[in-house]
């Protein structure tokens, strides 16, 4: 069976499209044989990206590796439980196909809570959670207390992936790798980064899930969606762009995300 990972969270721009993109590289650059499922249907970040890489293979007449994608859509029908059903057997239909050909499966969920990203979540062997390290965006996992920073319980988000996991294991199914990744950590506000910090750290240990690096705030990854480059293709014949020092620096937070994901025969070549 191919291994499925998925990104999400119930919150926009916090890098979900630019990590998938960056973990299906990697992915493919490590030799391994990718499918993409984008499930955000309205907004297609990640397909986007994709079809901006393969107009620039076009363009400039090169070859960079390419995942095998399909595209979903949602049920016309009017009857909720028959659009249900409907949209149950596409996912499913998808995942067989992608799994024949393919080593790994990375799925990118929408910034909202929908069927395809429910079902997402309950196939998903690691799931990757990208946040803005703030005390803003932690409120997608859970509730604190404004006067102590203490946790005070599971956000909404949290009690899905909770359900998902208990789908899984009435399954039968290993218990999902769940991790939360720190983006756009600031070199500033060192107090809002340790609360922040702190309450991952205590939140992680309650309800079961590892805090792993991310990727810091940088241009580079802004200018290469419109190419549909990743910071893998930089600096190599063909790929566009020389690598300055920021690049570096970035490619190395990725080389660091992909082995926090500890994943079975990819070993970081890159």
């Amino acid at each position: 069976m191919a291994y499925v990972i998925v990104l999400g969270n119930e919150k926009g721009g916090s890098g979900k499209s630019t990590t998938s993109m960056h973990v299906i590289s990697a992915l493919m650059r490590c030799g391994k044989q990718v499918g993409a499922l984008d499930l955000d249907l309205r907004q297609s970040s990640l397909f986007r990206y994709l079809e901006n890489r393969e107009a620039f293979v076009g363009r400039e007449g090169i070859d960079l590796p390419q995942p095998r994608r399909l595209v979903l859509s949602q049920s016309d029908s009017d009857s909720l439980s028959e659009a249900q059903a409907e949209e149950e057997a596409r996912f499913a239909e998808a995942l067989n196909t992608l799994d024949e050909t393919c080593d790994f499966i990375v799925i990118d969920c929408p910034g909202s809570h929908t069927r395809f990203s429910q079902m997402a979540h309950s196939v998903a062997d690691t799931l990757i959670t990208p946040m803005n390290d703030s005390l803003i965006d932690f409120d997608l996992l859970a509730r604190l207390d404004p006067a102590t920073g203490t946790v005070l319980g599971p956000s909404v988000y949290s009690e899905m992936v909770w359900k998902a996991r208990q789908l899984r294991a009435k399954a039968g199914l290993k218990p999902v790798d769940w991790l939360v990744l720190r983006n756009r950590m600031a070199s500033v506000e060192a107090h809002n980064r340790r609360r922040v910090g702190k309450a991952l750290t205590e939140l992680s240990e309650r309800i079961g899930f590892r805090i792993a690096p991310g990727f810091s705030e940088r241009v580079v990854f802004r200018e290469l969606f419109l190419s549909g480059l990743t910071l893998l293709d930089l600096g190599e014949t063909g790929g566009g762009g020389r690598l300055t020092m920021s690049n570096i620096a970035a490619r190395q937070e990725l080389r660091d995300l992909i082995r926090s994901l500890d994943l079975e025969g990819v070993t970081v070549s890159f």
